[in-house]
């Protein structure tokens, strides 16, 4: 059961972690590993043009963003091209199509720790992410995500490996 689960519960915001022997790097904050600015997609873009971007990009995964902020997913390459031969995509589709929405959101403060902790539950990536208040020219006003970074275990393993403080 999940509640027994101090994994998924310190990833949900549950408990906090209590880990005795913590690495030298485990309260070290997400924006410390320096992303690079990612690639994002908006969700108009069809799954053919995602599988040019990305190829000629280099990158194997991007964000599907509304223009209003709003994380909608992620895309990687293999997906989309898994979708697209097995015929539940069409080229021309909107990525929307072939996007999985089984990823986490992780805060630019939140510690290494915790997204040791997420990465090993969802083996997915996730991005550093941050909230904004925005009131546009009418008045009115609503909250924007913003994207900073693509973040993998590879991303935490280079960190650590880079900086190794034996």
């Amino acid at each position: 059961s999940k509640f027994v689960n101090d994994k998924w519960m310190i990833k949900n915001g549950f408990l906090n972690d209590v880990q005795e022997h913590k690495p030298w790097w485990w309260n070290i904050k997400v924006q410390k590993l320096n992303l690079s600015a990612p690639l994002i997609l908006l969700p108009e873009v069809s799954c053919q043009k995602a599988i040019e971007i990305l190829q000629e990009k280099g990158y194997d995964q991007a964000p599907v963003v509304a223009e209003s902020g709003l994380i909608l997913g992620m895309v990687t390459l293999s997906n989309t091209l898994t979708s697209v031969l097995a015929g539940n995509a069409q080229f021309s589709d909107p990525v929307t199509k072939v996007i999985y929405d089984q990823f986490s959101k992780i805060g630019l403060e939140d510690s290494l720790g915790k997204l040791s902790s997420i990465l090993e539950l969802r083996k997915r990536c996730l991005w550093g992410s941050h909230s904004s208040f925005v009131v546009n020219g009418n008045g009115s006003s609503f909250m924007k995500q913003m994207v900073f970074g693509v973040v993998t275990a590879m991303d935490l393993l280079t960190f650590v490996s880079r900086n190794d403080k034996k």
